[in-house]
């Protein structure tokens, strides 16, 4: 399969530093390495990205520039986080519900194609099986995830646990990203539902061996993972390719490379019909 799309990317990040990724673009977008980055991608043959967006706008000036390279690109502006919970590195916070709507509508006048929602944290590298915090309330993400499709937006959902995962899929999320650690039930929601599920595997191997994290929560972690998409693959929940390239050891271009061998591995001669048509059901969502 000739790689033409990466589902999930951020163009603001580097793949090593985060934080002086995001300060390089603090006081504006910077275009000349937007260009560069977009001119990676084309050169490769990637013709659709969608980003997870940015705090800063790069997400921003990156879609009005890809049309020159030939690229479609999809951004929620930035995504939303609720306050004092993970997502303010990069996103925009919210406290009470006035708040988020305003947010929302703020996303859509800056051009939002979507809305991006941190509904948990992350994983925890250090602990097989944990994730960094607890996930946001039940009833706070049927809310949230509702009033995105009620102000006519889908949702991109930054969702670990099977919980969280489960209740966003209840709300009808179109995809669910990362996705570490669901379980059976959750899965079959997401199958009801028709949500498309971005494992973002990348990020945990290419971990492996740099003695950044132990590497037997790694292997833990991608043991669970490739487990939970074979399931989810046999009930029908579309599994499609995003590398979060950015992330990490996660650098443009290779990691949407990384991440097709990593889902290759695991679903083998039907990895190519899988992964096109988790593609085209999220392109006829979210564009």
């Amino acid at each position: 399969m000739k790689i033409t799309a990466d589902l999930h990317m951020h163009i603001i990040l580097d793949g090593d530093d985060w934080k002086a990724a995001m300060d390089h673009h603090k006081k504006g977008p910077d275009e000349e390495l937007i260009r560069s980055r977009l001119a990676a991608y084309r050169d490769a043959g990637i013709t659709f990205l969608r980003d997870g967006g940015d705090k800063y706008g790069a997400c921003l000036r990156a879609k009005e520039l890809a049309p020159e390279y030939g690229i479609t690109y999809l951004t929620p502006a930035f995504p939303i986080h609720q306050k004092g919970h993970y997502g303010g590195f990069i996103g925009r916070g919210w406290g009470d519900l006035d708040e988020y709507c305003e947010l929302v509508e703020t996303a859509g006048e800056k051009g939002a194609d979507f809305i991006k929602l941190m509904l948990t944290g992350l994983m925890d590298f250090n602990n097989a099986g944990r994730l960094t915090e607890a996930p946001m309330a039940s009833d706070d993400i049927l809310t949230v995830i509702d009033e995105a499709h009620d102000q006519g937006f889908a949702v991109m959902a930054h969702c670990n646990g099977a919980q969280a995962a489960r209740t966003a899929a209840l709300a009808g999320v179109e995809s669910i990203e990362h996705g570490a650690f669901l379980n059976k039930e959750a899965l079959h929601a997401m199958a009801d539902a028709g949500t498309v599920w971005i494992p973002t595997l990348a990020p945990i191997a290419n971990l492996r061996g740099t003695g950044r994290f132990p590497d037997k929560v790694l292997e833990y972690d991608l043991k669970t993972a490739r487990e939970n998409i074979l399931y989810a693959v046999s009930i029908g929940v579309p599994v499609g390719a995003g590398s979060d390239a950015g992330a990490y050891m996660v650098p443009h271009v290779q990691g949407i490379i990384n991440e097709y061998d990593l889902l290759r591995e695991i679903l083998g001669e039907r990895t190519d019909e899988i992964l096109s048509d988790a593609e085209d059901r999220l392109k006829k969502v979210f564009c």
